[in-house]
């Protein structure tokens, strides 16, 4: 109890203090308003670890597309409980060490194909709702898992596939920072709808992000 509480007045300082920062929960259990104000019987973070997008993401791009038909509830299981904390998006440290093989390894398919399914995976990524993570080398398709005793491999920047990877994400940020729709209401309901999730031969499903309307003036 006196942990929670600690935690509980830390958030309602920094908050306080430093209202333009945040402080971000890496946190996987169910433990209630982990993102909520302490005046709401909050723990007071600004947002808190998606782990079940992470999960159900990488668990749907590692299948072979020719499968993935038959698991599209797992792009649309994230917005059944979306809206109970201020969720961040996590592609981090964790996913790209002690085996788990580093993010391009892990999509299916020949060289071509690997790196179509990442850049897919991110453009994912970037139009969820949400804040993003995405762990350091991740952005160009770091080809060995993380290890912190050395530096990335730099040199894969040499490869048109790893710098145009590396371009789609600086696109994908661009993207993100410059269209309203994908920023503005991303922790509300009104931000987010579903269009067509029928078409799951295919393996297509269609949704609309939205920003704030503006109203004309006469």
């Amino acid at each position: 109890m006196e942990a929670i509480a600690f935690i509980k007045d830390l958030n309602a300082t920094i908050y306080r203090d430093f209202p333009d920062v945040q402080t971000i929960a890496e946190e996987a259990t169910n433990w209630p308003k982990v993102s909520r104000p302490t005046t709401e019987d909050g723990l007071g973070f600004g947002m808190k670890w998606m782990m079940g997008w992470m999960h159900d993401t990488l668990d749907y791009f590692k299948m072979d597309p020719l499968f993935r038909k038959d698991h599209q509830d797992k792009f649309t299981f994230s917005m059944m409980y979306y809206y109970d904390e201020n969720f961040m998006l996590p592609l981090s440290h964790d996913e790209v060490v002690h085996g788990k093989s580093p993010m391009i390894y892990k999509m299916p398919g020949d060289e071509w194909q690997k790196f179509a399914n990442l850049r897919l995976l991110y453009t994912y990524m970037f139009t969820h709702p949400g804040a993003k993570l995405l762990f350091m080398g991740n952005e160009f398709a770091q080809s060995t898992e993380w290890n912190y005793k050395t530096e990335l491999n730099w040199s894969l920047l040499n490869f048109d596939c790893h710098k145009m990877m590396q371009q789609c994400v600086k696109d994908l940020n661009h993207l993100y920072k410059t269209q309203p729709a994908l920023h503005q209401l991303q922790f509300n309901p009104a931000g987010f709808e579903w269009i067509d999730l029928s078409h799951r031969q295919e393996s297509v499903i269609a949704y609309r992000r939205k920003g704030k309307v503006k109203l004309k003036t006469f």
